[in-house]
């Protein structure tokens, strides 16, 4: 039986980099059933994206993310800085398929605000070249990470996250980090709204932010490279899901890859001969 689920935020998936964990992530989307999906930008890594790399799995998320707005799930795919190239298109529509750069939903009399987050980032807004750069470097880092945790998990020990590491012992990174979980809310309390939803810094989190002017709460879905997390939203109260603290039943589910893999081969024929 799948979970129903009101709202379901994801964010930071990277799909066409080698640190995307699209396998977990599906495993996940099978095991839910979403009344309303928000991708919270950076779901296709175009600034790394090359034909070379780009597999099953990865085409497996992007056809399981339509098949849930054909099925009658509203889908929110707002852009990040990964995906900017979507933007110059504006905000559009594609049946259930909402492509915007923000939202702003009112559930359940409460103003919520979803972006991606990177407006606050001076790196990417002055120096992209420099932020294109750290894309690759961390891509290749994780590629690094995925081989050591191999050797750690043959030899009996736990895994370890090399990016978290360092991102946990520069004072430069954690301070940026508070920096943007307290831009975010300030600004949403200056328009009164009560929850602001960002992605970007891959820092999941849920958490109350007070100021003299007001009160908000900050969330973030984190990502699906390292944390592998995201928002969920039912019954009136927002949870941050773990993928690992769900890893066993979630790999014990039925696999549905047959249906997938017929879909996935059709879509790659509508591809290869053009729109029907």
């Amino acid at each position: 039986m799948k979970r129903n689920v009101e709202l379901v935020v994801i964010s930071d998936v990277h799909l066409g980099t080698y640190g995307c964990r699209s396998k977990e992530l599906l495993r996940y989307l099978n095991s839910i059933n979403p009344q309303k999906l928000i991708l919270n930008g950076d779901i296709i890594d175009i600034w790394q994206f090359r034909k070379s790399y780009f597999p099953e799995s990865h085409l497996r998320v992007l056809k399981h993310i339509l098949d849930l707005a054909y099925k009658g799930c509203d889908v929110v795919y707002i852009t990040g800085n990964h995906d900017e190239m979507l933007r110059k298109f504006g905000k559009m529509q594609f049946g259930r398929i909402e492509l915007t750069n923000r939202k702003l939903l009112n559930i359940d009399n409460k103003k919520v605000w979803f972006f991606h987050g990177d407006v606050f980032d001076a790196s990417i807004q002055h120096t992209k070249w420099l932020a294109k750069l750290g894309g690759w470097g961390y891509d290749r880092l994780i590629q690094l990470n995925n081989i050591i945790n191999w050797g750690l998990v043959k030899l009996g020990y736990e895994k370890y996250s090399l990016s978290k590491r360092i991102k946990n012992s520069v004072k430069k990174a954690i301070r940026f980090i508070s920096d943007f979980e307290e831009t975010a809310s300030h600004l949403a309390i200056e328009n009164g709204y009560d929850y602001v939803v960002c992605g970007h810094i891959h820092q999941p989190q849920i958490r109350q932010v007070e100021t003299k002017k007001g009160v908000c709460t900050y969330m973030n879905s984190g990502d699906w490279i390292e944390n592998l997390t995201a928002l969920e939203y039912h019954q009136g109260r927002w949870n941050l899901f773990n993928y690992e603290n769900h890893k066993i039943q979630l790999e014990q589910r039925p696999s549905e890859d047959t249906d997938l893999q017929r879909n996935v081969e059709e879509l790659l024929k509508s591809i290869v001969n053009g729109p029907i």
